[in-house]
């Protein structure tokens, strides 16, 4: 697989202790995965899945309940699961008044998420939810159209290096790094030939991205 176009996205799980307390590092250890994975965009919604599936174990089946949160991907979907071992204990999604103290936990899982649902194993029950990442593929690159058209022009760049080099057909990401190295070298040298600043033009490339990038952060 070219990884110039792929983001390796591995499940992954922690086993926790139903507590309000763990509530916080949990929403801070998908944060961090979901950034790693370049899903910047869903990670507060995540969030505030994990924190109401959690919720709901500590409410209807008890503080201190051993507990897993998994996170994988379902095809082009983040899914989110919290394990407990209490099979009678099912989440209902139920309307809740204005003046009600509890009972919104699964509703805001029901308007955040595009699905959700239950699983009944014989020591446990899965509650599951999935979110749509925007990704044309599980191990895509989000970011949209720039991305994609540096990853294209990378996998290019490092096809002829891999025939130079070493004959192999899979890029790395260690290759793909060489690469773009490369194509911001050769672009320079274009530049340069065609009598423009190529210091200057570097300048503003990278006045574009940290705009870019801050507009991105200020969104999230």
């Amino acid at each position: 697989m070219d990884c110039t176009s792929c983001v390796p996205r591995k499940s992954w799980d922690v086993p926790f202790a139903a507590e309000p307390r763990e509530v916080s590092g949990l929403r801070r250890i998908m944060r961090l995965h979901l950034g790693l994975w370049g899903l910047h965009e869903i990670s507060e919604a995540a969030q505030l899945c994990v924190t109401e599936l959690v919720a709901n174990v500590i409410t209807h089946v008890g503080a201190g309940t051993p507990t897993t949160l998994a996170v994988s991907m379902n095809g082009i979907r983040l899914r989110i699961e919290v394990h407990d071992p209490d099979t009678r204990a099912l989440p209902t999604l139920i309307q809740a008044d204005a003046d009600s103290e509890g009972g919104r936990g699964m509703a805001l899982v029901d308007a955040t998420a595009d699905r959700w649902g239950v699983q009944l194993h014989a020591d446990r029950k899965v509650t599951w939810c999935e979110l749509s990442t925007g990704l044309n593929s599980p191990n895509g690159h989000s970011g949209g159209a720039r991305v994609a058209r540096a990853g294209a022009m990378l996998g290019l760049y490092g096809a002829a290096r891999l025939s130079r080099t070493s004959g192999q057909s899979t890029l790395s990401v260690a290759v793909a790094e060489e690469a773009a190295i490369d194509v911001i070298a050769d672009l320079l040298h274009w530049l340069r030939v065609h009598g423009l600043d190529a210091d200057e033009a570097l300048d503003r490339a990278q006045m574009h991205f940290e705009a870019e990038v801050g507009l991105a952060g200020d969104v999230e």
